[in-house]
């Protein structure tokens, strides 16, 4: 077969080459580049179009495919082909004889080389006629078919299926092919534990390595097995089914492996053939950056939005030190659940951070460092003393909140209360010296900062009446001000001059003066960077230019 096709040459292949140099062989270098494939509507059965204009190659669709997904070089595929001249005459089939469907890889081998362009166009149970100039070849004799000077020749193709190749370390070392995808877009990360289900064989297919049939969990930053599995799944979707061709440096190298658990050794240099399912994923999220507040979650919650800051919520927990002491219920055992507000220090700092970034019915397992828990200090809780500088799990589940308005979902009216409302909340923080929550108020005012706040209510793309606008340009200026007097206190001079620049922006003469000594301790601020100079200007005190 690849003799037949080997002869049917288009410099097509070079412009996969050209995208794709690390895909395909170095060879196809060899081949001119510069094609330039036809973007153009889906076609309709019937219709005819060319679809490379270097090559002329022209596709005409026969039968409709399922779904939206085409093959990609690299990946591959199986296919039924009848090749025809343009009288009719047929010169090959793969179905001659009750003959089995071709498969090769993509852009790689030599099968239907000069139709490249055209597979990589098709669905899948897609049928379509291809028309190939065959200018290289004229005068061939082909399955014993003379093939006339100057004669174009016609492919009828039915893409049966295909498998996605991925070249995971880019050097070969794990090949992925992809037996089953997932219709889910949920990829795992370095933190999160996962479940698998694998089979490891030798090239003689002795097996090597196996999971029960409820699999393994493990966390990916951990590793398992061999170095390759770590590597392979954090490119998986959850439900995905693989298989793995893994390379000696990415299995066990030189020293192979001793038998174990009741499976055989492996040997040294070994390549390793793998089929790995990736069952469920717990999602493992850091929220502080630091790993002193670890949320894994459970169970997935309801919908899209979280509690965030400042929502009343009402939760159940089993809070328990790290020797399982459990101290504390809430919600179980015929117990009411907790009811409280994120963000107003009603419980420990690790769980309100946690629970602000839940969902309606979502379970997980928080565990808290002393930081962000109950520090130094002993505390007796309801079942038990928690000693001090301890580290404390919850596993909570969030069971309701009363999610706030959204700044769309706001007239005028409310969005300037709302903000009114959360910039004095910001100045009793400041005044509190809580100046990193102070800041957070202010940003949910309008965006100060680099951050993205989930509000933004007087955002300054917002529309407001003529009426409005004043008292808005105002509240916004002060707002800029207030989070950078928050930023001086923290050390941050660079985001203060930032935020104290934008009120350039907003010429209104009631604000002018106001901010224009705040201005002036910024700019020396940003002459200096000292941050004595900065303290000995704004004072240890809310200085009363800024916060109003």
């Amino acid at each position: 077969m690849s003799s037949i096709f080997g002869r049917v040459i288009s410099s097509a292949s070079a412009l996969a080459c050209r995208n794709n140099p690390n895909e395909l062989d170095a060879e196809f270098f060899e081949e001119e580049p510069g094609e330039e494939i036809e973007s153009a509507p889906p076609l309709k059965i019937g219709q005819e179009r060319v679809i490379n204009k270097k090559t002329q190659l022209r596709k005409k669709l026969l039968k409709l495919g399922l779904g939206w997904d085409s093959p990609e070089f690299g990946d591959e595929v199986t296919l039924h082909y009848m090749g025809t001249l343009l009288d009719g005459t047929k010169f090959d089939s793969s179905r001659d004889g009750g003959g089995e469907p071709l498969s090769f890889k993509l852009g790689h081998d030599k099968y239907l080389e000069g139709l490249n362009d055209g597979i990589i166009t098709m669905k899948k149970g897609e049928v379509s006629l291809f028309t190939l100039p065959f200018d290289s070849c004229n005068g061939s004799n082909i399955n014993g078919k003379e093939i006339p000077p100057n004669s174009d020749i016609q492919y009828e193709v039915e893409l049966v299926s295909w498998i996605t190749v991925v070249d995971i370390c880019k050097d070969g070392g794990i090949i992925k092919r992809i037996l089953e995808k997932s219709e889910r877009n949920e990829q795992p990360g370095d933190l999160d534990d996962v479940l698998v289900k694998y089979h490891v064989m030798l090239d003689d297919g002795s097996v090597v390595a196996e999971t029960p049939e409820e699999g393994v969990e493990f966390q990916i930053n951990d590793g398992h097995f061999c170095p390759a599995f770590p590597k392979a799944i954090k490119t998986m979707k959850r439900g995905e089914r693989v298989n793995l061709l893994v390379q000696a440096q990415y299995a066990f190298g030189e020293k192979g492996r001793d038998a174990n658990h009741g499976f055989p050794a492996i040997p040294s240099n070994s390549t390793l053939t793998v089929d790995l399912e990736l069952i469920s994923i717990k999602h493992v999220i850091d929220l502080t950056g630091d790993s002193k507040v670890i949320k894994k979650i459970l169970k997935e919650g309801e919908g899209s939005h979280t509690a965030d800051e400042g929502t009343p919520v009402t939760v159940r927990y089993t809070a328990k030190l790290e020797d399982n002491t459990v101290f504390e219920k809430k919600g179980l055992d015929g117990d009411l659940p907790l009811e409280f507000v994120t963000d107003e220090e009603q419980v420990i700092a690790g769980l309100d951070l946690a629970a602000a970034t839940m969902k309606k019915g979502e379970l997980s397992i928080v565990t808290v460092k002393p930081d962000y828990g109950f520090g130094s200090t002993e505390v007796k809780k309801d079942l038990a003393i928690v000693p001090p500088c301890s580290t404390v799990i919850y596993e909570v589940e969030m069971v309701d909140f009363t999610k706030a308005k959204a700044p769309r979902e706001m007239n005028n009216r409310e969005k300037i209360e709302t903000a009114e409302k959360k910039k004095e909340e910001g100045n009793t923080l400041f005044k509190s010296g809580k100046y990193q929550k102070a800041s957070r108020r202010y940003d949910k005012v309008v965006q100060s900062g680099h951050r993205l706040p989930a509000v933004d209510y007087i955002t300054v793309d917002g529309t407001f009446w003529d009426d409005e606008q004043q008292h808005v340009d105002s509240l916004r200026v002060l707002c800029w001000l207030n989070h950078a007097a928050c930023s001086l206190k923290l050390n941050n001079y660079p985001e203060a001059i930032e935020l104290c620049s934008k009120r350039q922006k907003v010429e209104k003469a009631e604000v002018e003066e106001r901010s224009e000594v705040a201005q002036k301790e910024i700019e020396q601020a940003a002459g200096s960077l000292g941050g004595a100079d900065v303290e000995q200007t704004m004072n240890v005190s809310a200085p009363p230019q800024c916060i109003s």
